[in-house]
This record gives C-alpha cells, structure tokens and sequence, in this order.
C-alpha cells in the first residue's frame, strides 16, 4: 500500500467548458457549494496534499486554499496539459488526478488505484467503471481518474511536444492497468447547467 502522504492529489480545472458555455465548472454551485468543494472534500482525506490546475479565475481557486498551477503548453491543449502541470508540481513519489466537475468520489478511489499501480508494477492505474449511457452497458476506462508516477513530466512533455493530445493515446504509451469499480455512479460528470440544474432539484426535493 502506498502512504497517502506520498501522494499528491490534482484537480483539472483547466478546460473551456465548452459544454457548459464556457463557464468555470468547479465554482458553480451544487448544493449551494461550488462543485470544487465537493471535489476537494472526498479528495483531501485520501492523499497528502493537493495541487488545482485552472487557467482562468486564479484568484478565486487560489481561495480555495491550495496551490493553483496553469497549463505550460498553452492554447487549452486538454487535460494532458493540465497533467503536465501538475507533474511539474509534484513533489511526491505518487499523483493522482480528479477532474473538478466529478463530485461523487468514491472514499476508496486512492486505495484501490494504488494496491493494483503497486501489484501489478505499473507506471499508471485508470479507473475502469460500468458505462450506463451506450446501448449495451459495458465496463470502459474513466481516464482522468487515475494513479501515476510521480516522475512521468518528461516523459508527458516529450509527448505534447510531438503534437500528442489523446489522453488515451499518452496511457497506452505507459505500464498501464485498469482497476474496475462497481459504484458507476461515483464518477458522474456534470457537464452542462442543465444537468447541474437535475442534480440541484434532486436534491432539493
């Protein structure tokens, strides 16, 4: 098992949001919290410290209490250049990253990634979740969940340097391991208001 002190958590906060017109995701307000908060809040027991990746309204994240970095590769290069980012920061053997719009994280999400990262002697473990959307229901890899090394930035930058953007793709490029989890539910995404809107009237009512 790895020690949660060895390992740094990131929050990507770093996209347009294009889906949700171009608003900052994790401040908008679920259960009258932004959606950041959430995040954090099921984040921070399970790793040693925490790092936000934003490139827009950095005071406010920066309220928020922990560091805020931006992307290096700049022109919203996608969730790869706020992985980088992170890496950068990392001053830990472990990082593992969330994305700031997921605020149902499952209170094992560390334990389980890193007991099959250490098994299975891998540079990187990805959730692998039920998909209840497609029209047969089938387990797929929830890839901005996931467990890494600590030390991959080189090797990442090498990556978008040469034109590499698919997250995907950079995974495959690594000792990977998907590490299956039963609560589908843990690792919705609210993408849009109007989903942000369901979920305030769910539980509203």
């Amino acid at each position: 098992m790895i020690p949660s002190q060895q390992i740094t958590g990131l929050v990507l906060a770093g996209g347009r949001a294009t889906r949700m017109g171009q608003v900052q995701k994790g401040l908008q307000l679920l259960q009258s919290e932004p959606m950041l908060t959430h995040v954090l809040r099921g984040l921070q027991p399970q790793v040693g410290t925490i790092i936000i990746n934003a490139n827009q309204d950095l005071e406010r994240y920066a309220t928020f209490g922990y560091p805020v970095v931006s992307d290096e590769i700049k022109d919203f290069a996608g969730p790869l250049a706020g992985l980088h980012a992170g890496l950068l920061r990392c001053e830990t053997p472990y990082l593992v990253c969330v994305p700031c719009d997921s605020p149902f994280l499952p209170n094992n999400l560390v334990e389980n990634l890193a007991l099959a990262l250490i098994a299975n002697q891998a540079q990187l473990a990805v959730v692998k979740a039920l998909d209840n959307e497609s029209e047969s229901p089938h387990m797929r890899a929830q890839p901005v969940f996931a467990l890494m090394e600590g030390g991959l930035a080189p090797h990442l930058l090498s990556f978008l340097e040469n034109g590499g953007r698919k997250i995907t793709t950079w995974y495959d490029s690594l000792q990977m391991i998907e590490v299956p989890f039963k609560d589908a539910a843990s690792f919705r995404n609210i993408n849009t208001l109007e989903e942000l809107r369901h979920y305030n009237q769910n539980f509203a009512d």
